[in-house]
């Protein structure tokens, strides 16, 4: 089975690279400079589980191949429109496409451009960069990325990418339930990097300030009753092993967010917490905490703009 990892960045050079580890086919699509820094250097992980130096096969957008069986998507949300577009070429009628971007609003981009039937669920747990010198720096116990059928079930075909990727070193994990796995993480995440941009802190300052506790639990339960107001499979069980998880993270934990306004990077402010509070206006739901972290965010992109 041939893979094409659209780029080789801090999420999908990792799980690729693991894969490449183990002997699997695959592929990284990259831009030209991307290119000449692996060429020179390999793909270089630095990780807790084990470093690792790879010399994979890489494809820049517009040169020739024959379909890929999987394409996956890892993308920030505002990098997705011209991945597809570099990706369709490689795209054939059986292709299985799997996206691991944080979120929802990029399932319909995808259905979209590809349809349905061949876009599985997919996500991803991970405290991974690049460094200034374009090697992947992991430093979390959790590497695990998780795949199926949409929106449950299983498949002769996710079973084979379960074999496939099944002693790899990381965790490949196929779901059941992908659809609710991916809307449990979009809870947890949407409140994580809105209370920690919003204070521009760790999370550990932030619940114990007098307020702290307070300010998570409104904005957390604004967004549990707007997905579950959108007929998510979230149930409120599940819901509260996320809030028990907001809790119990280490107090020095920040989102992906929160270090890539550190760096003065484009952020996913419309493709995460925009796209609640859409949901929000079509049923009738008001969301004062999360307009504010909204608002905040949409203040760092316009002072973002001006600076470049």
């Amino acid at each position: 089975m041939r893979i094409l990892f659209v780029g080789a960045g801090a999420v999908g050079g990792y799980f690729g690279g693991r894969l490449l580890e183990k002997g699997v086919d695959v592929t990284f699509l990259v831009r030209e400079r991307r290119k000449r820094e692996i060429e020179e250097r390999g793909l270089v992980i630095h990780s807790v589980h084990g470093d690792a130096v790879l010399k994979p096969k890489l494809l820049v957008a517009g040169e020739p191949s024959a379909p890929f069986d999987l394409v996956v998507f890892s993308s920030k949300a505002y990098h997705l429109a011209g991945a597809i577009a570099d990706a369709r070429r490689y795209i054939g009628k059986e292709t299985m496409i799997l996206p691991l971007l944080n979120g929802m609003a990029h399932m319909d981009a995808l259905w979209e451009v590809f349809g349905r039937d061949n876009v599985l669920g997919g996500l991803c747990f991970i405290e991974t960069t690049l460094n200034e010198s374009g090697e992947i720096v992991q430093t979390s116990p959790a590497h695990e990325m998780r795949f199926g059928e949409w929106p449950n079930g299983r498949s002769k075909r996710t079973e084979t990418l379960a074999s496939l990727f099944a002693g790899a070193n990381a965790r490949f994990r196929l779901s059941e339930q992908i659809a609710a796995d991916m809307w449990n993480k979009y809870l947890f995440i949407a409140t994580m990097s809105g209370v920690t941009t919003l204070f521009r802190a760790p999370i550990g300052p932030i619940r114990s300030g007098e307020y702290g506790s307070v300010i998570i639990e409104r904005l957390f339960r604004e967004i549990q009753t707007i997905i579950q107001a959108h007929g998510a499979p979230l149930t409120d069980e599940m819901a509260e092993r996320q809030r028990i998880q907001l809790e119990q993270i280490a107090s020095t934990m920040k989102s992906s967010m929160q270090r890539d306004m550190e760096k003065g990077q484009l952020i996913e402010a419309d493709h995460l917490q925009g796209y609640l509070l859409a949901l929000a206006k079509r049923y009738g739901i008001d969301a004062p905490m999360l307009e504010a972290v909204y608002h905040n965010l949409k203040i760092y992109e316009a002072s973002r703009t001006a600076a470049h």
